[in-house]
C-alpha cells in the first residue's frame, strides 16, 4: 500500500552548533542523515545517488563518459550585445594542431534553428549577434585544453548597433529592434497576455481601501551541481546523444532540427543527472544540437560539456521583472479587485518565455476569490541572455508581489495577515481569476488552519513583539504566503500535458517500467516504482526503471511543471493495472481458482493464503505459455480551455496549494537579516512517499530564502559578472533552525492514488513568506529582491531606525 501520511506528518530540523557547511537546497533539497522529531530529512543526494543506482548500475554523469576517437567542442561566442558580423575569420583556429574541424552556418545540414516553442533563436549566428555569448561558430579539438586554446583564436569583427537591456525601454517605438519578428507580436514586444475579468473599475469604486506597489526582481542563477554537458556520437546514418537533461524528446527534436534527419534517426540518452530546476528544460536542445553538427561534420563523437563560467553567462536564468499591483479591499477584508501589470525580461530569442509569462499571468491574483481582475503580462525582448525555465516557472515573481499586497492591506485594514487570507482563500465551488470554478481537491483553508496550529500563530506573534520591545538591535518579524500551483503544462499547451509508460513482467517475476520521464534529484524513479508496485502486487524492490532512452521509452512529456508524479504516475499506473488483470488470469489457470489475491510478490487463491506461491511462478508459468508480458499504459491532463482575448477558461487540470510561514531576525546595526524558524503545509493531495515529499519542501524552501535574501547576478551591458565566487546560494547554515513540514490532502480523483505535484510549490512560497516577515520585522516595505543587508538598512533608515555610521 502506499504509505498513510501521519496525523502529524512533520520534520523539525533542529541545526546545532556543530552544523556543517554541506551545500544545500539548491542541488540536494535537504541535509541530514535521519527522520524524525528534532532531526534532519534523509539526504536527498544519497537518495538520488540510489535511485541512479537503481536505473543502471553503470550510469555516469556525461563528463565521465568517454568514447573512443572522441573530440572536444567548444563555441566561438560572440563579445557584443548587438552587432553585424562584418567578418568571421576562422583561419588561425584551423590551423591551430589540435582542431579537426569548424562549423559555421553554411556547415549546417539542416535547419539553422534551436526550436522550443518558437523558430527564432538559431544555433550560430549568422547575420547579427543579439545578446553577448551568442554562438556564431563551432569547433572541435582533440582534446579540451586545445578547443579553449583554438577558440581565442577566432577573429570576428562587428558592426555594433544600438542595444537596449530594460524591457520597458525596449518597448519604447524608437527602442533598437531586437526581436525576430515571427516571433514578437509587436516590435519587441514578444507576448502582451491578458486576464478581464469582472469590471475592475467598479471594484474599486465600492472598495474600503486600496493599496499599490511596484516591485523588481532580478535574475536568479540555478546553480545546478553538474553543468550543461552532451556527447554526439554518429550512428547508423543518425546521431545518438548522451547528456544531461530533463526533456530527452526536446532534445531530439532540435538535433534532427539541425541535422535534417527524421527523428527515427536521432536517439537520446539521459545520463545521471546532477540538477536541473527548469536550466535542462531547453538550454540542452542548444548544447546537443552544437555536438551533432560538430559529430556529423567529423564523423567522430563530440563532447561538449560547459566550464560553470561559461554555464553561467550564456545558459538561462529566471526572468528579472518589474511588478505593479493595484489591490482592494471592503473594510472587513473581503477583495472586491485586483489590478496587475507586469513586464518580464525574456532577453534575445523567446525560448520558454511565452509559456513562463502565461504561468505568471494565471497565477498573478494569488488563491484568492476575487470577482473583479485585470491583468496585462508582458514578455519583453532586450540584448540580453534569453531567459527560460526555473523552478516555480513565472509565477515566483508575481507572488512576492502579490503577497507583499495582501500584507500591505492587512496593515490597513488593521487585520491580522492569516485572517485576511483565510478569509479570501478559494474553497471547492469558488471561481479562480480566470472564472475556473474549482470542484474538487482544494485544501488551503485546512493548510492555513494547520499552520495556524503548528506555528501557534497568535502566541508567535506575541512573542515576536515581547522580543522586539526587549532587545534594542535585533527586530524580529513574521512573514506568511498562501499560494496556488496549475499542476501540468495547462492550457497554454496541452497538447504536452500526455504520457504514455511500458510496464512489463519478466519471466523471474521482476518488473521493468519505462517513460520518458527523468530523474535529477527530486525522487522521481522511487515515486514512479512505488505507483507501480502498490498497483501489481509486488515488492518495490523488485521494480526497475528503464534507462531513459528515446529509442526505447514512450514519450511521457517533459520532466516539468510538477507533473510526473500526477501525470506520468498515471500512465504507469494505467498500464501496471492492464497487466495485473493478465496476470491474474494467468494466475487463476495456474491454480485453478475462480478468484486470486496479489501481495509482496505472492499470489494465493482468494481467501487460500495457505496455497501462495512465488509471483516469479506465475510469471514463468505466462512466459512458457506465450502470454503477452507486457502493457502499455497512457494518461493525459485533464481537458482544459482558455480563450485568449479575455483570459477566461479552465487554465488547469488541477491546483497545488500551501501556506508557509516565516520567522525572521534583522540586525540593526550590520542589515543582515536570518530565518529563524519556518513552517510549511502543503495540500498536494495524496503523499505518496512522504519522506521525498519533505525533501521537496525542504529544498525548495532554501532556495526560496535564497531568491530573497542574497542571490544576485549583476550584469553590465548585456553582459552577466557573476560567478560562483560572488553568487551566493544557502548553505546548512542559513537554513532555520527549525523547520517544521506537514501535509493536508485533498486527493485529487485522477491523480494516481489522489496524488497531485509538489516538486514547485515549496520555491513559490517560501520566498514571499521571508519577504514579508523582513517587512513585518523592519516596519518597512521590501519592494526588490534580494534582501542584502544593504538594502535591509535603507529601510531602516526609512524608518528612523537603524545606525547610520554603517550604511
Amino acid at each position: 500500500m502506499c504509505p498513510e501520511t501521519p496525523s502529524s506528518a512533520k520534520v523539525r530540523c533542529k541545526i546545532t552548533s556543530e552544523r556543517f557547511h554541506c551545500l544545500l537546497g539548491k542541488e540536494l533539497g535537504v541535509e541530514g542523515t535521519k527522520v524524525g522529531e528534532e532531526t534532519a530529512i534523509v539526504g536527498k543526494a544519497v537518495r538520488r545517488l540510489d535511485a541512479v543506482a537503481k536505473v543502471a548500475g553503470e550510469a555516469r554523469y556525461v563528463d565521465d563518459l568517454s568514447f573512443p576517437g572522441m573530440l572536444y567542442g567548444k563555441a566561438i561566442r560572440a563579445a557584443v550585445p548587438h552587432g553585424r558580423i562584418r567578418r568571421l575569420d576562422l583561419s588561425r583556429v584551423v590551423a591551430h594542431p589540435g582542431v579537426v574541424c569548424v562549423v559555421t552556418p553554411a556547415d549546417i545540414p539542416g535547419e539553422n534553428v534551436v526550436p522550443v516553442i518558437y523558430r527564432d533563436m538559431p544555433l550560430l549566428a549568422a547575420d547579427v549577434v543579439r545578446y553577448v555569448g551568442e554562438p556564431v561558430a563551432l569547433l572541435a579539438a582533440e582534446t579540451k585544453e586545445a578547443a579553449y586554446q583554438a577558440a581565442e583564436l577566432a577573429e570576428v569583427e562587428y558592426e555594433e548597433l544600438p542595444a537596449v537591456y530594460d524591457p520597458l525601454e525596449a518597448m519604447a517605438p524608437d527602442a533598437p529592434r531586437v526581436a525576430v519578428p515571427e516571433a514578437a507580436e509587436a516590435g519587441n514586444v514578444f507576448n502582451h497576455m491578458v486576464i478581464r475579468k469582472g469590471d475592475v473599475e467598479r471594484g474599486f469604486s465600492e472598495a474600503d481601501v486600496v493599496v499599490e506597489g511596484e516591485y523588481r526582481v532580478g535574475y536568479q542563477e540555478h546553480v545546478y551541481i553538474e553543468p550543461q554537458g552532451v556527447i554526439a556520437v554518429p550512428e547508423d546514418g543518425g546521431m545518438a546523444i548522451y547528456g544531461t537533461m530533463q526533456c530527452p524528446f526536446y532534445v531530439q527534436n532540435a538535433v534532427a532540427a539541425v541535422l535534417g534527419l527524421p527523428l527515427s534517426k536521432v536517439r537520446v540518452v539521459q545520463t545521471a543527472t546532477g540538477g536541473g530546476f527548469g536550466g535542462k528544460e531547453d538550454v540542452p536542445s542548444q548544447v546537443a544540437a552544437m555536438a551533432a553538427v560538430l559529430a556529423w561534420k567529423a564523423r567522430r563523437p563530440v563532447k561538449v560539456v560547459y566550464d560553470r563560467e561559461e554555464d553561467i553567462e550564456t545558459t538561462s536564468k529566471r526572468h528579472p521583472a518589474l511588478i505593479r499591483y493595484k489591490t482592494a479591499a471592503t473594510r472587513d477584508g473581503t477583495l472586491v479587485a485586483v489590478e496587475v501589470e507586469f513586464y518580464y525580461n525574456a532577453g534575445a530569442y523567446q525560448t520558454l518565455s511565452s509559456a513562463v509569462l502565461w504561468r505568471g499571468l494565471v497565477h498573478a491574483a494569488g488563491p484568492y476569490r476575487i470577482p473583479n481582475v485585470k491583468v496585462d503580462a508582458y514578455s519583453v525582448a532586450t540584448n540580453t541572455v534569453p531567459c527560460g525555465a526555473f523552478r516555480g516557472f513565472g509565477s515566483p515573481q508575481v507572488i512576492f508581489a502579490h503577497e507583499s499586497q495582501m500584507d500591505e492591506l492587512a496593515r490597513r485594514l488593521g487585520m491580522d495577515p492569516l485572517e485576511l487570507r483565510k478569509k479570501n482563500a478559494l474553497r471547492v465551488g469558488d471561481r479562480t481569476a480566470t472564472d475556473q470554478v474549482l470542484d474538487e481537491s482544494v485544501g488551503l483553508p485546512e493548510a492555513i488552519e494547520r499552520a495556524r496550529e503548528l506555528s501557534r500563530w497568535e502566541e508567535l506573534r506575541a512573542e515576536i513583539a515581547e522580543f522586539n520591545r526587549r532587545e534594542p538591535f535585533k527586530r524580529r518579524g513574521l512573514g506568511i504566503s498562501t499560494v496556488m500551483y496549475g499542476v501540468g503544462m495547462g492550457a497554454k499547451a496541452p497538447l504536452l500535458d500526455k504520457a504514455g509508460a511500458y510496464v512489463k513482467i519478466e519471466a523471474d517475476g521482476s518488473v521493468t517500467v519505462a517513460v520518458g520521464n527523468t530523474e535529477m534529484g527530486q525522487g522521481a524513479i522511487t515515486v514512479l516504482s512505488q505507483i507501480a508496485a502498490e498497483a501489481l502486487g509486488t515488492k518495490i524492490e523488485d521494480v526497475r526503471l528503464a534507462p531513459v532512452d528515446t529509442s526505447r521509452v514512450p514519450d511521457s512529456g517533459p520532466t516539468v511543471a510538477s507533473r510526473t508524479t500526477t501525470v506520468a504516475g498515471a500512465a504507469v499506473l494505467d498500464a501496471a493495472r492492464r497487466l495485473r488483470a493478465r496476470i491474474e488470469d494467468a494466475a487463476r489457470e495456474l491454480l485453478g481458482a475462480d478468484g486470486v489475491e496479489i501481495r509482496d510478490s505472492t499470489v494465493w487463491p482468494r481467501g487460500e493464503p495457505g496455497k501462495a506461491v512465488p509471483l516469479s511462478e506465475v510469471a514463468r508459468w505466462m512466459w512458457a505459455h506465450n502470454w503477452d508480458m507486457g502493457s502499455t499504459g497512457w494518461a493525459e491532463g485533464a481537458p482544459v480551455d482558455w480563450d485568449p482575448d479575455t483570459g477566461l477558461g479552465k487554465a488547469y487540470f488541477v491546483y497545488a496549494y500551501a501556506c508557509h510561514i516565516a520567522e525572521v531576525e534583522v540586525d540593526l546595526l550590520t542589515g543582515e537579516a536570518r530565518v529563524v524558524r519556518f513552517w510549511a503545509v502543503h495540500d498536494s493531495g495524496k503523499i505518496v512517499n512522504p519522506t521525498l515529499a519533505r525533501g521537496q519542501v525542504a529544498g525548495g524552501v532554501a532556495q526560496g530564502i535564497g531568491y530573497a535574501l542574497m542571490e544576485c547576478l549583476p550584469s553590465r551591458e548585456g553582459r552577466i559578472e557573476g560567478t560562483l565566487m560572488t553568487y551566493r546560494v544557502p548553505t546548512a547554515l542559513d537554513m532555520p533552525e527549525e523547520l517544521v513540514i506537514d501535509f493536508v490532502e485533498a486527493p485529487y480523483s485522477k491523480g494516481p492514488y489522489g496524488a497531485k505535484g509538489i516538486g514547485e510549490v515549496p520555491l513559490m512560497a517560501s520566498q514571499a513568506a521571508v519577504a514579508n516577515a523582513i517587512s513585518h520585522a523592519v516596519g518597512a516595505r521590501l519592494r526588490e529582491y534580494p534582501a542584502f543587508p544593504e538594502r535591509i538598512l535603507e529601510l531602516l533608515l526609512s524608518k528612523g531606525e537603524g545606525c547610520r555610521t554603517c550604511t
